[in-house]
């Protein structure tokens, strides 16, 4: 009798933890799903979303900025997951190219968590955790930059920001309707070859 009492004792604490875990990517699922429909998207509206109460979501994430750190960091991990499938190898123009466009195709669907980021968060939080996608970029500069294909007279660091920065203002000139979404990959792709391509070099033509 003694050990099934502690069997259902030692049960019913895994199911609630489990009923805990189940409710918490709920709620993380309807915020990425609610924030990028609407970068001002409530609690009210997330909890509703994610079929809890008010007092469930707080009891998981103690503020609307808490929740929307969560949301970026589910995303960008996401993101990282896309561009570690992309095909980064042989000529870094080439490989630079496929990077832009596809980290562009990202930004593009999730803008709108990136805004309530921005708006939510300190900017370097946000950089912070597109840390391991920022060091793709950072790599495929460096194997351009050794191959003489771009220009070594600008820190790396600051190529690196030219490239994050681009991105996401193409994506907001793109959700202002200040430039067509077709073209944002091609305007960011010959901005940033123009830009890096090393001096008295010819500036390559983007590659599709």
């Amino acid at each position: 009798m003694a050990r099934a009492s502690d069997s259902t004792g030692t049960e019913a604490p895994r199911a609630r933890r489990a009923d805990a875990r189940r409710n918490a990517e709920a709620i993380l699922d309807a915020a990425v799903a609610c924030l990028a429909r609407d970068p001002d998207a409530s609690v009210v509206d997330i909890a509703a979303s994610a079929g809890v109460g008010r007092v469930t979501l707080y009891g998981h994430f103690k503020t609307r900025g808490e929740l929307i750190d969560a949301a970026l960091v589910r995303t960008v991990r996401h993101a990282d997951e896309v561009l570690d499938a992309t095909d980064t190898a042989g000529d870094p123009v080439e490989a630079f190219t496929r990077l832009v466009a596809v980290s562009w195709q990202i930004v593009d669907q999730f803008g709108n968590i990136l805004l309530a980021a921005q708006r939510e968060l300190p900017a370097e939080r946000i950089r912070g955790v597109h840390d391991r996608v920022l060091r793709r970029i950072r790599s495929v500069i460096q194997r351009g930059r050794s191959t003489g294909a771009f220009r070594t007279d600008l820190p790396m660091r600051w190529m690196v920001t030219t490239v994050f920065s681009l991105v996401h203002a193409g994506a907001e000139d793109a959700a202002a309707g200040r430039v067509k979404a077709d073209q944002v990959a091609g305007l960011i792709t010959t901005t940033l070859l123009a830009a890096f391509t090393a001096p008295g070099a010819t500036v390559p033509a983007p590659h599709d």
